[in-house]
């Protein structure tokens, strides 16, 4: 029998399906053109289904003695399309960087096709800003103070007792306990050689800043974040307050009322009334709750019907006011007998709950795109 009609042994038909893939694989990974034909062309050859596993399917034809052979074609072979194929990736990689190179040039300032989705501010922000326009048009100015403040202008100055309930530990977030520069190293830390800092409660921290920095007369407004330890459906740990104070000769209650009433016209609208319940507060006296008639029950004639939102009373309170107490003056340096003045101040978050009827203040914390969108 001649060498062309022996028998093909198995390590010869396995050599011979190596050669055959070891003549084309090249070929077959110039031919991608895009890295996912290159991707799926190697998957091809070693993938878990691929042309090389069916070759070592044949192994179990292939004398004991000869297998070892056959293993060391089979990884030189892979070792040679793994390197192929990681040139070629290289290849394409560096063949679309080299066209973004030499292509025109574009002017990346241009505006995209499809406009993107622009947002708006937060209702908070909304009111806010609304607010502070209204009261600057009347003539307030806007001031800005620090949100960690020392205890005496957060409480002392403003005419709280020390046994007040605001000063409790459950209900401010106090900061730190700073010992004076003038301080004598014996002195008990509950002594006048220390400054407790906390964060403020209220933007009336900005009103004794005010006073004992500029001489009066004054016209002031103070927005701003304030903290307290409240969590609730109807409060928060954090939220929003406007201060409004003035100080000049023979400011009277009079002045206060047509201030506010001004204002409850130009942000509610035209018509909205205003009453004053009275009311305590340390840092004025008299002190007054400010109520404005309902916005969501007023009817054509201007009266209010009555509604869910103001508990059927045509009424809803906004804010707290009064006429800055004497106390306050002389813990300022200003001379009360020479100068009085009213403030008020009032949460935002009040304001936009009552605006736009939310039911949980909550929500304008979560900042949840489904709720924010709605504004």
């Amino acid at each position: 029998m001649s060498a062309a009609d022996s028998p093909i042994t198995g390590m010869t038909s396995i050599t011979r399906s190596l050669e055959a893939l070891r003549a084309t694989f090249r070929s077959r990974f110039e031919g991608a053109a895009t890295e996912q034909a290159l991707r799926d062309e190697n998957a091809k050859i070693l993938g878990r289904k691929g042309e090389l596993t069916a070759i070592l399917q044949q192994m179990g034809a292939v004398p004991a003695n000869e297998r070892k052979a056959v293993g060391e074609l089979v990884n030189a072979l892979k070792r040679d399309v793994e390197l192929a194929f990681d040139d070629r990736l290289g290849g394409l990689a560096k063949g679309r960087r080299d066209a973004e190179l030499n292509a025109p040039p574009f002017d990346l300032t241009l505006p995209g096709r499809v406009p993107a989705p622009l947002g708006h501010a937060h209702p908070i922000s909304i009111v806010r800003d609304e607010i502070v326009d209204v009261l600057v048009s009347l003539g307030f100015a806007v001031h800005d103070g620090p949100e960690v403040e020392v205890e005496e202008n957060n409480f002392g100055k403003l005419g709280y007792p020390p046994d007040h309930p605001a000063t409790d530990m459950q209900d401010t977030f106090w900061v730190d306990v700073r010992r004076k520069a003038n301080a004598t190293p014996a002195a008990p830390v509950s002594g006048a050689g220390f400054a407790l800092t906390l964060l403020r409660s209220h933007t009336s921290n900005i009103q004794v800043r005010a006073m004992t920095g500029h001489k009066p007369p004054m016209a002031f407004i103070a927005p701003g974040t304030v903290y307290r330890r409240d969590d609730d459906a109807t409060h928060s740990p954090m939220f929003h307050q406007i201060e409004c104070f003035l100080v000049d000769r023979n400011v009277t209650m009079a002045h206060l009322k047509g201030v506010l009433a001004e204002f409850a016209e130009r942000f509610f609208g035209a018509g909205t009334p205003v009453r004053l319940r009275p009311s305590y507060f340390p840092f004025v006296e008299p002190g007054a709750e400010v109520d404005v008639g309902c916005p969501f029950c007023k009817r054509a004639d201007g009266s209010r019907a009555g509604c869910s939102v103001c508990k059927r009373t045509g009424w809803i309170e906004i804010l707290g006011c009064g006429m800055i107490h004497p106390t306050v003056f002389e813990s300022c340096g200003v001379d009360p007998e020479q100068w009085t003045g009213f403030a008020f101040g009032m949460g935002l978050e009040r304001v936009a709950v009552v605006r736009y009827g939310i039911p949980d203040m909550r929500l304008l914390f979560e900042n949840d795109p489904r709720f924010l969108a709605q504004f």
